[in-house]
């Protein structure tokens, strides 16, 4: 299945993500911010990023404006996982180059569907 980097300064989101899309078959690795996604990103080659916005050190909208300057991420789904909902975060979002907006809390069959979805996976 697919490689997947999740960001999330919350270790709780970090482990669920990481679970939920493990039991689905992905691999997945977590990094606490946006300054350590964009080094994992960096070095690995993931087929799908999940970020959160508000986080220390950079947050999501300018993580994935930094993955979108790599050639490797610029056309690579990018999907935000928030509890923030607002029209001007989504906004700023889709500015940004994010590929859909996932709000918190999240059922995990919704995170695993809506990855999949975005990496063009078929459902079993």
């Amino acid at each position: 299945m697919a490689q997947i980097l999740a960001v999330d300064d919350s270790r709780a989101i970090r482990q669920m993500m990481s679970w939920v899309l493990a039991e689905a078959g992905h691999t997945v690795t977590v990094a606490e911010d946006g300054v350590e996604g964009l080094e994992a990103a960096q070095r690995g080659d993931f087929e799908l990023v999940i970020t959160d916005v508000h986080m220390p050190n950079m947050s999501g909208i300018e993580l994935i404006e930094k993955l979108r300057e790599l050639p490797a991420y610029r056309f690579r789904p990018l999907l935000v996982l928030t509890t923030d909902g607002s029209t001007e975060m989504k906004e700023k979002g889709r500015a940004a180059g994010a590929t859909g907006w996932i709000l918190k809390p999240v059922e995990p069959e919704t995170l695993t569907r809506t990855a999949e979805r975005v990496l063009g996976v078929e459902a079993a």
